[in-house]
């Protein structure tokens, strides 16, 4: 396992953007739960707390893909440098605000502007990785490992935010996601090395290069060419297989939003807020085990039956916190269930590399962060209010319940992936066929 991985990280020097990317990502998992924590300390309103963290995931879900498409046509530099710049002013402005218990409409603003801001850190990273690797099994094995770094970070950032909420002060969290969103942005956007070709530095034979994926636009096998720098493009959404992969990792999204508010709650009720972050914790561990794991092997079976397994086995895991009624028997269903998460998200990243026109996967990937990301706002919304009327058991039946709707809508779309599949793993064929012939 340890030298499929080595042997990866040595590719162009990639575990440099992938360490950087790392702190760049950690206020993923600080920022949710600090928010919670910090304004229900202020403002003593679960309701609340989900909402202002539901605007900033809202915004952060909205804007992502506008970030991601600007950033395939100029570069990451280029429009992130930015960006991120606003994102720690709008964040700072949050934390005055939550620590001087402002006027709600401030919370809301600066909660949005820093969520507008945020983009596609993952899908930033994974964009280099694209650029780095060279075979599909290479690519594979990048992805699994950035889905193990996501789920250190989630591992790390509620930890930190709840010991260092609780030890020192509920916004110490966010004032934390500040120095990690400057410094990883920094260190990131610094490597200029390991950027992709932005379209518009490309020439006409780097496009035709780039091709369009298995399901472009147009359906067939196109080829992008100087225009495509130019010429209008019709929506990602549009793609079948987009609305499928979207829709499931919505459903999922939801699951996660939901049990932020959810453990918080619990873990109150049981009279050990300190905790929470470490049983969220729990579900990542299980999570990050399963993805390096994950990774170092090929696996045989099709990856749209792999993705199905996931879904499911997810499902089953986290309908199963309803029967926990302890910090142990929570923790210990947490662990197992996370196991499902990093294997699922590795393959439908996947998918979409074979989805989306070469030249636009970054905005591709950043699609799968708008849908994952307006769905924890769901999560968080909805179950904010059940947990005021009903406690921590409210939001564990929301939690079933957006589970088991992420599952129908994969049943729903698994034709669609499979023939997608199928398309891509032909056309493929057909290039390679093409490659040697000119050879």
């Amino acid at each position: 396992m340890l030298s499929t991985y080595g042997e990866i990280l040595r590719l162009n020097r990639a575990w440099c953007f992938s360490a950087a990317g790392f702190i760049l990502r950690l206020p993923m998992s600080i920022m949710p739960i600090s928010i919670i924590l910090s304004i229900q300390a202020a403002y003593g309103n679960y309701t609340l707390a989900g909402v202002v963290s539901a605007i900033n995931i809202i915004a952060l879900a909205v804007t992502a893909p506008m970030w991601a498409r600007l950033v395939d046509r100029y570069g990451q530099l280029k429009i992130m440098g930015p960006v991120f710049a606003v994102s720690a002013i709008a964040t700072t402005v949050l934390l005055f605000a939550t620590l001087e218990v402002a006027s709600t409409w401030i919370l809301f603003v600066s909660a949005g502007i820093a969520g507008a801001t945020w983009g596609s850190p993952g899908a930033l990273v994974r964009a280099r990785w694209i650029r780095a690797t060279d075979t599909v099994a290479q690519l594979n094995s990048a992805f699994a490992l950035e889905a193990a770094v996501d789920e250190f970070v989630y591992i790390v950032g509620p930890v930190v935010a709840t010991v260092l909420g609780t030890a020192l002060h509920p916004t110490t969290g966010v004032a934390v996601s500040i120095v990690f969103l400057v410094l990883g942005a920094a260190l990131f956007l610094g490597q200029r090395s390991s950027e992709p070709v932005p379209v518009s530095h490309r020439s006409p034979v780097h496009l035709d290069e780039a091709g369009e994926a298995s399901t472009s636009e147009d359906g067939g096998k196109g080829t992008a060419t100087g225009a495509a720098a130019s010429a209008p493009q019709r929506s990602l959404l549009l793609l079948p297989a987009m609305i499928v992969l979207m829709l499931t990792y919505a459903g999922m999204g939801a699951q996660f939003g939901a049990n932020d508010i959810a453990v918080v709650a619990f873990t109150k009720e049981l009279g050990v807020p300190a905790l929470s972050g470490v049983l969220l914790a729990m579900f990542s561990v299980g999570s990050f085990i399963s993805a390096l794991l994950y990774g170092a092997r090929s696996w045989r079976h099709p990856l749209w039956k792999l993705f199905a397994v996931g879904v499911v086995a997810l499902a089953i895991g986290m309908t199963a916190y309803l029967l926990a009624n302890s910090l142990v028997s929570l923790g210990i269903i947490m662990l197992i269930s996370g196991i499902a998460c990093a294997p699922t998200m590795t393959n439908v990243n996947m998918m979409v590399t074979k989805s989306v026109p070469r030249h636009r996967q970054t905005e591709g990937l950043a699609w799968l962060s708008t849908a994952i990301n307006l769905g924890v706002s769901l999560g968080s919304s909805a179950s904010g209010p059940a947990v005021d009327r009903y406690g921590s058991t409210g939001a564990y039946v929301m939690i079933a319940i957006f589970a088991w709707l992420m599952v129908l809508g994969m049943v729903v779309g698994l034709p669609t992936l499979k023939k997608s599949l199928l398309k891509s793993a032909q056309e493929e064929a057909e290039h390679q066929r093409e490659v040697l012939d000119e050879d």
